[in-house]
């Protein structure tokens, strides 16, 4: 049985999805979800959890990430990247000091209208499904937040003119932001490429190609690959934690609450054996669990 964190390098071509079926079949463990969701023309960091980790998804979810993205300007297409149906070109005359100066204009918290080629539901239905039927719809500005944005002075990829470094919230279509970029040139622009450099507090330091994986599988190594799922939770803001006793231990498998005098912080929580309990806080001296994180077993007594 499966648990844990596995960063994986995704590869162009797949979808999130793909690789969360791929893993699937590799652990033999039905759990297994994502971290934030990669379109399959990108590349980079993939947080993906499986097994009794899964419960950490809705955290890493709401993390910022960092991209590398190729902008292409001249270029409007209707995905709002290189893959699409191209429905402008223009001509293009902009300096770099005049893309630096349109970029200022997109750092902070921004409106974002969402591209129609994405997953979001209007009514029922996923945006993609009526783009690809020839559809469009309203769709309402949504904010996001765009901590840093910058050009890049290595060689762009061929097809892209600018690399841009992009640090974001949760939600910001970097497709759209480059083309919003282009609109504000007045040449038009998509996104030629794209590359997560960061998510959840992972990076690509910590992250393995699928091959690797099925390497190690294949070997009977692939759970050493595996991260331990307070590793997230230590990597983002959960700087706190304790040991609790046998005793209280019982109480917090049971879902009751422990006396902890003098104790109010939010904490990660472990057994005396070190094993992440989930996390926990603590207010008017006792201790509960938020989330907890243990492998739940169920026994039949006998009559």
């Amino acid at each position: 049985m499966a648990n844990g964190i596995l960063i994986i390098d995704k590869p162009a071509g797949w979808t999130s999805m793909d690789v969360c079926a791929k893993l699937r079949g590799m652990f033999h463990e039905k759990r297994v979800g994502h971290g934030g969701t990669l379109d399959p023309m990108a590349t980079g960091v993939l947080p993906v959890f499986l097994g009794r980790a899964t419960r950490a998804v809705e955290f890493a979810a709401d993390s910022d990430k960092e991209y590398i993205a190729g902008l292409k300007l001249g270029v409007v297409t209707n995905t709002q990247d290189t893959t699409g149906e191209v429905l402008e070109e223009r001509p293009v005359d902009v300096t770099r000091d005049q893309l630096w100066n349109a970029l200022a204009r997109f750092t902070g918290e921004i409106q974002q209208i969402p591209p129609m080629y994405s997953a979001i539901k209007i009514g029922g239905k996923k945006l993609y499904e009526l783009a690809r039927k020839g559809k469009e719809v309203e769709r309402k500005p949504r904010p996001v937040t765009i901590h840093a944005l910058g050009v890049l002075d290595e060689a762009p990829p061929q097809g892209a003119d600018y690399l841009l470094r992009v640090v974001c919230s949760k939600g910001t279509y970097v497709r759209t932001l480059c083309h919003d970029i282009g609109q504000a040139l007045g040449c038009g622009g998509c996104m030629a490429s794209l590359r997560r450099v960061k998510a959840a507090g992972f990076t690509l330091k910590d992250a393995v190609a699928l091959d690797a994986v099925q390497e190690a599988v294949d070997r009977g190594e692939g759970d050493s690959l595996l991260l331990p799922v307070d590793t997230y939770f230590e990597r983002n803001g959960w700087k706190n934690s304790v040991t609790v006793s046998p005793a209280v231990e019982k109480i917090l498998r049971n879902g009751g609450q422990a006396a902890t005098p003098g104790m109010e912080v939010e904490c990660r929580v472990y057994s005396q054996s070190g094993e992440f309990l989930g996390l926990g806080g603590s207010a008017g001296g006792r201790l509960r669990l938020i989330k907890s994180f243990f492998e739940v077993t169920f026994s039949r007594e006998k009559k």
